[in-house]
């Protein structure tokens, strides 16, 4: 996959579940070693073992795609106007820009329904992405999954209406 070529964006559909969950997984197998050991990893990653369910969250939220060459490459979700739930990209895309591109969209979003600020839960793996794109640490946090514990760091970006952040 070429690192030149920009990536289509469009709606998660259906169909789209196994290869979501599978780019979820692989993102967090494959990205997160570093921060999390294995059992975290893999109580982390069973949250797309059951993909209808998996499906049935992206769907209740707004889920975009980024595609190179018809195939996706990564995935955001925003949940209600405000919430970056989930930003998730292939391993071998990552670096590339297709996470900005997908946080870019995400925030698009949020500033065109109101939101004055955008939150996200970031991932120690996350963090530094997430201060380069000028959201601000609030607070450390500690989530139970299956018995273990990850900790993530719950941000915010300030947005205005005028396409800038703040």
């Amino acid at each position: 996959m070429s690192t030149a070529a920009k990536p289509a964006l469009r709606p998660f559909l259906p169909q789209d579940a196994a290869a979501v969950a599978q780019i979820f997984r692989d993102a967090i197998e494959d990205l997160t070693r570093d921060d999390y050991d294995e059992a975290q990893r893999t109580a982390w990653s069973a949250r797309a073992d059951d993909e209808a369910s998996f499906a049935k969250r992206l769907a209740a939220q707004t889920t975009l795609l980024a595609l190179r060459e018809g195939e996706p490459v990564g995935f955001v979700s925003l949940k209600g106007n405000d919430l970056l739930d989930m930003l998730f990209v292939r391993p071998e895309v990552a670096g590339e820009g297709v996470g900005t591109f997908l946080a870019n969209a995400a925030e698009t979003l949020a500033r065109g329904r109101g939101a004055k600020i955008l939150n996200v839960d970031a991932s120690d793996t996350a963090l530094p992405f997430f201060e380069k794109l000028g959201f601000t640490p609030q607070a450390r946090q500690s989530i139970a999954l299956d018995g273990e514990w990850l900790a993530n760091t719950k941000m915010a970006k300030a947005l205005d209406a005028g396409g800038q952040s703040r």
